[in-house]
């Protein structure tokens, strides 16, 4: 299936000026570099949706946007080495975890982890985060079109069996190219099934 509708709601700067929603929402979110506006304009079809940058750390804001008028993908900063002072970039971690884990409509974190380079400590430490909040998330393995397909296997083996020291159970996993669309369509099918 693909997204016949989207677009841009609103932005807020924390969990307090969020707008008020009882539609499914998924959370896009990953490192700063890690292509998430550009998987958001893959899936929706339209290229200037979600602003794309040539500076990590761009996106500052929860974005919202409603998609075929039944659920929200939400945009959110990405963690990292966003060139802000660290004590913005502190205030950026803070408001994520506070949207995270007092979201009521939050039905899913996708988090989009780079398939093209060994597993990084901050995704890693990111996705423990999770398994210990208790919050329902799934992993996205973007930039599939980058390097042979046996080493992007390998990266995404190694990254799961990372996860084992902190979780038992293996989320849903996507395995994604934002620049030629590769694996968008099961991803969509996902959130559309819960609407």
């Amino acid at each position: 299936m693909k997204i016949q509708h989207a677009e841009f709601l609103t932005s807020a700067q924390d969990l307090e000026n969020c707008p008020y929603s009882t539609l499914p929402e998924f959370a896009f979110i990953g490192r700063s570099n890690v292509g998430k506006s550009s998987l958001i304009n893959m899936l929706t079809g339209q290229k200037g949706l979600a602003k794309v940058s040539a500076t990590p750390g761009h996106t500052r804001l929860i974005n919202f946007f409603l998609i075929n008028k039944k659920w929200h993908i939400v945009d959110l900063p990405g963690y990292g080495f966003a060139r802000v002072q660290k004590e913005q970039r502190d205030g950026f971690h803070d408001r994520i975890e506070q949207y995270i884990a007092g979201r009521d409509s939050l039905t899913c974190v996708m988090v989009i982890i780079d398939a093209s380079i060994p597993p990084q400590k901050i995704d890693l430490t990111f996705v423990e985060w999770l398994v210990q909040s208790r919050i329902s998330f799934s992993l996205i393995y973007n930039k599939s079109d980058k390097g042979k397909k046996e080493k992007i296997q390998f990266h995404i083996q190694a990254f799961e069996q990372a996860m084992k020291l902190f979780s038992n159970g293996k989320p849903n996993t996507f395995l994604v190219s934002a620049k030629d669309g590769f694996g968008g369509g099961k991803l969509i099918d996902f959130m559309r099934g819960y609407c």
